[in-house]
């Protein structure tokens, strides 16, 4: 059986939620079960009737979706738990898996938790879901396609249950809902709810090894003491902080995506995210090592790179991020583009790019780059940009007229892209991909728990669902990870593995720098060894093309991982 790749992914939206898994499902490597809270949503099964839903959503807050799983009308919404696991089921009869028994285990999962708890709940013959009393605290509907399972269930932790009134709940009228707040009288903490639900997860479905790595670090209350749980359920669940035959679990927290933008030149508010997420405020650790040194060389063809760039008024990331590398890629007339100027709406805590409030697009700036890529006669272009959120698409209609200015001066260079997350929006991503670049890349940047820390407006379920999306849209898809921010070996060969199970077939891992005293501290020097173990690790789990060490950044050799990577047809 299959180490268990449990995430708590902090507050996901439904539609993010539903292509990250099926990315998931249809890589079909590693078992794995995401926990998350949505936003507002009403979601519409295959059983469901739309007039079931009794008001307009919009009107109450809330999105709604029509969702391929089992079962009818739901809510689902911020301090609800919701689980998908998008796990293999063993063959029963006749090479298919027995999905009632996948449900009844569900079940008795949803069971265990609110034992743990001190709750009793029951199951009903006639009905799907859990309910204490007469009054339903957990809804269940899955889909089993080719073996594989995607959906999953929704556990009342201390929702708005007033939202529930707005709809004809799976389909039964009139019937009462309830949730853990109301029947303990205070919230549990839902760090306890998920690693619970972890626990009794990966004992029912029989997965002896469970990793579990969170958006956040929080520390975890005392355990209850449960009274006693139902027959046939597993004994008391671990702490979020416990340890035991494989199991790893640290303590979730919530974490919303695109919230209020934090400007740079705020450390206090820096440090402040670092030390919530365990990185000491002292972690620095001084000096660059010898490997780290780069010598610089300014030789002919740097200085002539470097014309070009001025000339066109073009501004590249290899200055804008100060890129170690830039002596060797202008000294071999390579550089990386950036679009939409050279000011971001972001400000993330290991990033050099200005944060002034950005000026508008310059419609000639996709001529010019394709200009400059015909002047250094590239066989291989990287265009990148800021984050760009004050732009309707998010700057997805730029990066898609700068692709077809260089196709159309230089129809055989193959064009890579390294794109923001245009706040997830599927429509400008699609624009990106509809323009056909041969490799989309999107970095992931850090690890699950340093996220909120370092990239404040961002978030690591929406840069999975970025990376599934562009491999869903036969792109070739790319993403990188900085090292040396705090996270630890576990977890940074979590984030590879997740990268891997959402399709990105190309990975760069290169070593931290920082890059002003405003910025995250170095929190520890990788040795060269360290960045060959890790390699060795993703060549393991089948990346095509792997660039690994201390000085690699996200557009390092990026012409040698086009050629190990298969063609994309235009």
């Amino acid at each position: 059986m299959t180490t268990l790749q449990a995430r708590w992914l902090g507050r996901v939206p439904y539609a993010e939620a539903m292509d990250l898994q099926r990315a998931l499902h249809a890589e079909r490597a590693d078992d794995y079960l995401l926990l998350l809270e949505h936003p507002s949503v009403f979601t519409l099964g295959t059983r469901a009737d739309p007039t079931e839903v009794l008001v307009t959503p919009a009107s109450v807050g809330a999105e709604l979706a029509v969702a391929d799983r089992g079962g009818a009308v739901t809510y689902h919404g911020p301090g609800q738990l919701v689980a998908y696991p998008v796990v293999t089921l063993p063959e029963w009869h006749d090479g298919r898996p027995d999905v009632v028994a996948y449900v009844r285990a569900l079940e008795r999962v949803l069971l265990g938790v609110l034992a743990d708890f001190g709750v009793t709940g029951r199951t009903r013959s006639d009905a799907t879901g859990v309910w204490v009393g007469d009054a339903k605290i957990a809804a269940i509907g899955v889909k089993v396609a080719a073996g594989r399972t995607r959906h999953g269930f929704a556990c009342n932790v201390d929702p708005d249950l007033a939202m529930f009134d707005h709809i004809v709940a799976c389909g039964v009228p009139g019937a009462p809902v309830t949730s853990l707040a109301r029947l303990l009288g205070t919230p549990p903490p839902m760090a306890e709810v998920v690693a619970r639900v972890v626990a009794r997860t990966a004992t029912e479905l029989g997965h002896p090894d469970v990793v579990l790595e969170s958006v956040a670090r929080v520390a975890p209350s005392p355990a209850p003491s449960p009274p006693g749980a139902p027959p046939g359920a597993p004994p008391g669940a671990p702490s979020p902080e416990h340890v035991t035959l494989g199991h790893v679990f640290r303590g979730p927290a919530s974490h919303a995506p695109g919230g209020a933008g934090e400007r740079a030149g705020e450390p206090v508010r820096l440090l402040g995210r670092l030390a919530a997420a365990g990185v000491a405020p002292d972690a620095g650790v001084g000096r660059r090592p010898e490997w780290m040194r780069v010598r610089a060389d300014l030789g002919p063809d740097y200085r002539a790179t470097k014309r070009l760039m001025r000339s066109l008024s073009l501004t590249t990331v290899c200055e804008e991020a100060g890129c170690p590398n830039i002596y060797e890629c202008w000294g071999d007339r390579t550089a990386t583009f950036m679009i939409l100027g050279e000011r971001c709406t972001r400000a993330c805590g290991f990033c050099l790019v200005d944060t002034r409030l950005p000026l508008a697009p310059d419609p000639d700036e996709p001529a010019r780059v394709a200009d400059a890529v015909a002047t250094l006669g590239l066989a291989h272009a990287v265009v990148t940009s800021v984050a760009r959120d004050d732009l309707p698409d998010g700057g997805a209609a730029h990066f898609a007229a700068t692709i077809a200015a260089i196709r159309d001066r230089s129809p055989a260079t193959t064009v890579e892209v390294l794109i923001p997350d245009c706040k997830g929006d599927a429509a400008a991503l699609g624009v990106i991909f509809d323009a056909a670049p041969d490799v989309v890349n999107h970095n992931l940047e850090t690890v699950a728990r340093l996220q909120r820390a370092v990239r404040p407006n961002a978030g690591y379920a929406r840069s999975l669902t970025v990376l599934a999306r562009a491999h869903a849209a036969g792109r070739v898809a790319k993403s990188g990870l900085i090292a040396g921010l705090g996270e630890t070996t576990d977890e940074i060969r979590a984030a590879i593995t997740d990268l891997r199970n959402v399709g990105v077939r190309v990975l760069t891992v290169g070593q931290y720098l920082q890059p002003s005293p405003r910025h995250a501290p170095v929190a520890r020097w990788w040795t060269p060894e360290e960045f060959d173990e890790l390699r060795a690790f993703a060549e393991g789990l089948g990346f095509v093309h792997v660039e690994c060490g201390p000085l690699v950044r996200s557009s390092y050799h990026a012409k040698r991982a086009v050629e190990t990577t298969v063609p994309v047809p235009r």
